[in-house]
């Protein structure tokens, strides 16, 4: 079990939101769901699945339980959704 950046446990099957870059145009974000998983390349660890992808659960990511709890932090970084 990990934990979020506010101390919150993290589980396998958890649905958090997260807020992602564009990575073709950076100027570009949104909020987005993920999925907490199970990290295939090291089964002991978590990860987020987005977009088909695997990104290790580290503390460098912004996750959050709830979307509004998401959007509320993107709206105070980037203006409104």
């Amino acid at each position: 079990m990990d934990e979020n950046n506010q101390g919150i446990p993290y589980d396998a099957g958890d649905v958090v939101y997260v807020i992602y870059r564009n990575p073709h145009t950076q100027s570009v974000a949104n909020v987005q769901e993920a999925a907490v998983v199970k990290n295939p390349e090291n089964p002991e660890e978590l990860a987020l699945f987005l977009y088909e992808t695997y990104y290790p659960l580290t503390d460098d990511l912004a996750v959050y339980a709830s979307e509004a709890e998401a959007e509320q932090v993107y709206s105070q970084s980037f203006g409104d959704l």
